[in-house]
């Protein structure tokens, strides 16, 4: 409890508060806290202690003004419509480019010009006058101006049709600026057509501005011209750059150019290893130019100088040089020629890139090689296959993720890689070649030999009698390492269910039906059909369905019958034509009692192929509905059975 003389003075308080709050003309001597300075001369009296509110004047002060600022935009600047607003950004943005580009106005007018010019129905005398007008306005601006992706097409089309004396003069106000105009990536290809119309002379004076900016040239993307050849002369030997002008464009070859010269092989091995081993050191690979000159090492190196390179190369380097064609080569050789330890750490580099490794060009055919020389299976599966199988649709439907696949399937095939896909696979060190034999090697070699393989003059690859190329490195047996590769690691049962799910898209696919085409006649060696014999069954039924669905009358509804479609018209054909299983199925569930509905068209090659097939059993399954159609002129006896006849 509070003392008496505290309460007493609490109850004196509220009485003066109450007191005060019923008089009328009561006033207090301070202010409330809540009125301001300002706006305490518009109070008017008797409004004391009332909760304060904005005078309702200011408030409409401030919404006119917004309304007025708003009237003021729409009048002047904010467009009243979509095409006024389109308009007025085509303006702001061409002020834009005239402040950042300097020759923005001569740009805009050479684009004009640049589309009269390049008209396939225009004169050569109409042609002639807008090029001078072009290169007269460009004059003492065509360094400056070439670089842009605009004026340097432009450039091109007047140096391809302009006069000889015109030509001149460009090349002549460029001489200066090559080495900077061959590393720009739109100036480059106005120096390539400069070349291409280049006179002895102009060609001289252009590899002397290059030279001895090789080295430079070789760590810029853009920076290998042509005359590469020539160029990489430098890096190959000091005599080389002596005797250049008897070395003709013809000895593109080292071994070639070094024949000729009678240059001594050694002396060539050590400059270049001298120029090489500083490049490595400081891993700058990433240069096609560098790759070419490491292919030609590789001819003349001693089996010391090119087991080191293999050996430095084998580490994260070689990953970043396999996507061109000369990188590809090299990747091979080091696979090939690379002890396990090598090969290994060479394909744990790629651990993580398998995906874009495998749908680059070149750069898959080294996982061609990989699988195909290497015979430690379980790192292949545990870093290469494991990654592939994530995204086995994708590379079936690849035209280069195919590639690894089909070299499972059916390897070394013609139909799948090309002669030069297939020499590079067979390319080798000619120092390295007889490296880490043994005995029993030696003697399994001569044993190959004496079947029929000899040597290749040309590349100093192996063929063998059939002609089929032959991919050396490894000591196991191939069918056994792929058969641990594809089907004990569980790969083909997964490739065959995508064919499975997925067979209309892969079928119409212009490159996974050649997978297709593989799984379903069990690949190379029959090598599927020991333990996936009722897969492979049920990929023929998923196929026949598919042939089952009736004709679509409309072709813009959806995809075309798999028997109209182009490719997998002929697909199906083939598969007739070398699977009796498939092509059983698929007369039982397709075509029994439709053959006539199908004897036109793509689909009439596949009602055929009932006909030419070599197994008897399904000629006989068809023999009397066709000899039917044969007989009413609907369909026609294939040329290869009427020729078969008349003998």
């Amino acid at each position: 409890m509070a003392p008496k003389s505290q309460q007493n003075s609490k109850l004196k308080k509220r009485k003066q508060i109450s007191g005060n709050k019923g008089s009328s003309h009561g006033s207090i001597s301070k202010k409330p806290k809540f009125v301001d300075n300002k706006s305490s001369k518009s109070l008017s009296r008797g409004t004391v202690g009332k909760p304060f509110k904005p005078p309702k004047q200011k408030e409409n002060q401030h919404f006119k003004s917004n309304v007025e600022k708003a009237e003021a935009r729409k009048d002047n600047s904010v467009p009243a419509t979509n095409r006024d607003r389109r308009v007025q950004a085509k303006e702001l943005a061409e002020a834009r480019k005239k402040k950042r580009k300097r020759h923005y106005d001569l740009e805009h007018e050479l684009a004009r010009l640049w589309e009269e010019m390049r008209k396939r129905d225009i004169t050569k005398e109409d042609r002639s006058k807008l090029i001078s007008k072009a290169l007269e306005n460009m004059k003492g601006k065509i360094p400056e101006i070439a670089g842009s992706h605009v004026s340097s097409r432009v450039l091109q089309t007047c140096v391809k049709h302009c006069t000889d004396t015109e030509r001149d003069a460009v090349f002549e106000e460029l001489k200066p600026h090559f080495l900077t105009l061959a590393c720009n990536t739109y100036a480059v290809h106005l120096v390539k057509k400069m070349l291409d119309s280049a006179s002895k002379k102009q060609l001289a004076v252009f590899i002397s501005s290059l030279r001895g900016h090789v080295a430079s040239l070789l760590r810029h993307m853009v920076g290998s011209l042509a005359q590469k050849q020539t160029l990489l002369q430098e890096l190959y030997s000091l005599e080389l750059q002596l005797f250049k002008d008897l070395v003709s464009v013809k000895e593109s070859r080292l071994v070639d150019i070094i024949s000729k010269l009678d240059i001594q092989k050694a002396s060539v091995s050590r400059h270049m290893t001298s120029v090489i081993q500083p490049i490595l050191e400081k891993g700058i690979v990433d240069h096609s130019i560098i790759h070419r000159v490491l292919v030609e090492y590789f001819t003349v190196a001693d089996k010391t100088s090119a087991a080191d390179v293999i050996q430095q190369l084998s580490s994260s380097l070689l990953v970043r040089m396999i996507h061109t064609k000369d990188g590809s080569r090299i990747g091979i050789l080091c696979i090939k020629h690379g002890s396990a330890k090598e090969r290994k750490k060479s394909i744990k580099g790629m651990k993580g890139h398998m995906k874009k490794i495998a749908h680059e060009q070149h750069a898959s055919m080294v996982l061609v090689c990989i699988i195909s020389v290497v015979d430690d299976t379980k790192l292949i599966r545990k870093i290469i296959i494991s990654e592939l199988e994530k995204d086995l649709k994708e590379l079936i439907l690849d035209k280069n993720g195919r590639r690894v696949l089909l070299q499972l399937l059916h390897p070394n095939c013609s139909r799948y890689f090309s002669p030069d896909d297939l020499a590079s696979l067979n390319s080798s060190i000619p120092s390295l070649c007889n490296k880490g034999e043994s005995g029993d090697e030696k003697a399994e070699e001569k044993v190959e030999n004496e079947t029929g393989e000899k040597e290749s003059e040309a590349d100093g690859s192996k063929v063998s009698a059939e002609g089929s190329e032959v991919v050396e490195g490894g000591k196991k047996d191939p069918l056994i390492r792929r058969h641990e590769l594809l089907v004990d690691s569980g790969l083909a049962e997964k490739l065959v269910d995508v064919c499975i799910n997925d067979a209309g898209e892969i079928l119409r696919s212009n490159f996974g039906r050649e997978v297709l085409y593989e799984v379903a006649t069990g690949g190379a060696d029959g090598i599927l059909q020991s333990k996936l014999g009722e897969k492979l069954s049920a990929l023929y039924e998923a196929i026949a369905s598919l042939a089952a669905e009736p004709k679509s009358e409309d072709a813009a509804s959806g995809d075309e019958h798999v028997f109209e479609n182009f490719h997998s018209s002929r697909t199906i054909r083939k598969l007739v034509l070398d699977c009796p299983a498939f092509a059983l199925t698929l007369w039982n569930k397709a075509l029994e009692g439709k053959s006539k509905m199908w004897a036109q068209g793509h689909s009439c090659k596949i009602v055929q192929a009932f006909l030419e097939s070599s197994d008897s059993s399904v000629r006989e399954i068809a023999g009397v509905e066709l000899q039917s159609l044969i007989a009413e002129g609907v369909l026609k006896i294939p040329d290869s059975k009427m020729s078969a006849n008349k003998s």
